[in-house]
């Protein structure tokens, strides 16, 4: 299993860096920034300096959308730090979340996203791609690569991922959820004749390494209120009954009222009042290193690849450190 570290990019920018860089020399492998322009810097900026500062580290967003940017803008800014770099970004995408709704937008259509995606890796790899009923390419790129993960959470989206996406990002880290997810994916990819085992699987969610769990729970309970705001969509589609979703990713939100976005990812945001420390526990990892292990374990044999944890509480920086000292080394 390889490891991932997922940064807010707020000020000063320098410190993302410099986390970055150490959790590099810890065996972090991916450095991960939201993407969500009015609520923090902007991250493509500080990713070259990211890349600038270490050697081998995979760095990308988590999520991008495909209404934030012109998609030529996105392809042309992947394909600039590639050529920069060499091949070091993976363009982490899905419909749109914050980055949207902070200024009164929506979430983009499947249809949109998939076309997005189609654009967006075929330009930053050097081929040419239909913009608008335009064929465009370009003619800069040499020796191109831009694997492209796509966030899911609901049928519809595991089947586009399986379909189109060189990864699936699940942001969450429930095993039973994860396995249900990874195997409606891996069977979308079957389904549409192409190898399920070529799917990078990257979960996403909170750690938090320390013994005092009330703490912890408290540190990471945003969490639960980010992927609500996505369940919320589901339940809207789906409704609360239907088989088409799992009642164990649906059924922690009926308490939900609303959702405050300027403290969206935050360890004080009053709009996650509504998620039981079962969620939490579920969710996130949680409690001493060996917990860690273990719950590790049991994701890489649910079919996950990657663990990106998710750094946004007050133990940041000796979460990264234990988990280059004890984890990383053994994740299991």
């Amino acid at each position: 299993m390889r490891f991932g570290l997922v940064l807010q990019t707020d000020p000063p920018a320098w410190s993302v860096v410099d986390l970055m860089r150490r959790a590099e020399s810890l065996g972090f492998t991916h450095g991960w920034t939201f993407d969500s322009c009015v609520l923090w810097q902007e991250p493509f900026v500080i990713h070259s300096q990211i890349l600038a500062a270490t050697d081998r580290m995979v760095v990308g967003p988590m999520v991008t959308n495909p209404s934030t940017r012109d998609w030529t803008v996105t392809a042309s800014t992947f394909a600039t730090l590639n050529e920069m770099f060499g091949n070091r970004t993976v363009c982490g995408i899905g419909r749109g979340d914050s980055a949207l709704r902070v200024t009164g937008g929506k979430p983009n259509t499947l249809a949109t996203l998939e076309s997005a995606i189609g654009v967006i890796r075929d330009l930053a790899e050097g081929r040419e791609a239909d913009v608008d009923g335009t064929p465009v390419r370009l003619p800069w790129v040499r020796d191109g690569a831009l694997p492209v993960w796509m966030g899911a959470y609901g049928p519809r989206a595991l089947d586009l991922a399986g379909r189109v996406a060189d990864g699936v990002i699940i942001q969450l880290a429930d095993p039973v959820l994860t396995r249900w997810m990874v195997d409606h994916v891996r069977d979308a990819a079957r389904n549409a004749g192409r190898d399920p085992d070529a799917i990078t699987v990257c979960a996403a969610a909170p750690a938090y390494v320390g013994t005092d769990l009330d703490h912890a729970r408290n540190q990471c309970r945003w969490f639960g209120g980010m992927v609500g705001n996505h369940v919320a969509d589901l339940v809207r589609r789906y409704g609360t009954d239907s088989a088409a979703v799992p009642a164990a990713l649906t059924d922690y939100i009926r308490g939900r009222d609303g959702y405050d976005y300027s403290h969206h990812g935050r360890a004080d945001n009053a709009s996650t009042d509504f998620v039981p420390d079962e969620i939490v526990d579920r969710f996130c990892l949680l409690g001493p290193p060996q917990a860690h292990r273990d719950k590790l374990a049991e994701l890489r044999d649910a079919g996950v690849h990657q663990f990106a944890a998710y750094a946004m509480h007050d133990a940041v920086e000796s979460t990264v450190e234990e988990y280059g000292r004890s984890i990383i080394p053994e994740p299991a």
